[in-house]
C-alpha cells in the first residue's frame, strides 16, 4: 500500500529533526561573538606586531587576551563549520560524498580548535614560568 504513496504524504506528521532552529541560533550566535572578538583580536595583533617570542607570550599570557583568544579560536572555527555543513547540505548531493565531507569538516575543525588552544595554553604556561 505503501508504494503508492507520495514522498509528501509519507513525511506529512512527522514533525520537523528539530536541529534546524538550533543550528540557525548557533549561525547567529557564533556570529555576534566574532564582531568584537575580531575587533579585539585586530587590535591585540596590530599592538604586538615586530614583538619577540618573549613579549608575545607575555602579552598570551594576561588571563583576559587568553580568554579572549580561546573564545575568538573557538568561536571561528565553530562558525566556519555551521557555514560549511550548510554549504555541504545544500550543494553536495551524493550521499557518500557528503556524508564524508561533513566528517572531515568536523574533525579539521577540531583539530584547528585543539592545537590552537595548545598553542595559546603553552604561550601561557612560559609565561607564568618567568614570572
Amino acid at each position: 500500500m505503501s508504494a503508492f504513496r507520495t514522498p509528501l504524504k509519507i513525511v506529512h506528521g512527522l514533525g520537523s529533526a528539530r536541529e534546524g532552529a538550533n543550528h540557525w541560533w548557533m549561525q547567529r550566535v557564533t556570529a555576534m561573538a566574532l564582531a568584537p572578538l575580531s575587533v579585539w583580536f585586530l587590535w591585540f595583533a596590530i599592538a604586538n606586531k615586530g614583538g619577540d617570542y618573549a613579549a608575545l607570550s607575555s602579552a598570551v599570557g594576561q588571563p583576559l587576551n587568553a580568554v579572549l583568544l580561546l573564545a575568538f579560536i573557538w568561536a571561528l572555527f565553530h562558525h566556519a563549520y555551521l557555514g560549511l555543513q550548510v554549504v555541504i547540505e545544500d550543494y553536495v548531493h551524493p550521499r557518500a560524498l557528503e556524508i564524508t565531507l561533513m566528517v572531515l569538516i568536523r574533525f579539521g575543525a577540531i583539530l584547528a580548535v585543539l592545537s590552537s588552544s595548545i598553542a595559546i595554553l603553552r604561550l601561557v604556561f612560559i609565561a607564568v614560568e618567568r614570572t
